[in-house]
């Protein structure tokens, strides 16, 4: 796909995933033992992340300085939520969760390298 075509969809549509899955969220009790005001920001951050996928999508060449932090965002939460998983010490419903941000980040990889060639 020529001129970022690949990154605009990637990125697109998981902007529109993350808004999906996060918004809900916001209506479901805290998790127990869980300070709720780490819980929110914890959603809000993650949902600020939306907008800045949403920036790239328009123009991937132009953000591209951003892919990278942006494949840390997914990572930044799927790879300790994945070893909490493994050591069973979380649900598997979270592990899923993490799963696909892990699959998201392999997608900006391949995005990057692709807008960047």
């Amino acid at each position: 796909m020529a001129d970022g075509a690949f990154a605009r969809r990637v990125f697109h549509w998981a902007a529109i995933y993350g808004v999906v899955t996060l918004v809900p969220l916001y209506f479901l009790p805290p998790p127990p033992g869980a300070r709720i005001e780490i819980n929110l920001g914890f959603i809000g951050l993650a949902l600020v992340f939306q907008g800045v996928f949403w920036v790239i999508s328009r123009d991937p060449r132009r953000f591209l300085p951003l892919m990278p932090l942006a494949m840390l965002e997914k990572l930044v939460f799927a790879v300790p939520a994945l070893a909490l998983f493994a050591l069973g010490r979380l649900e598997g419903i979270v592990a899923m969760f993490a799963a696909i941000d892990v699959i998201l980040a392999v997608l900006f990889v391949i995005a990057w390298r692709k807008t960047a060639s």
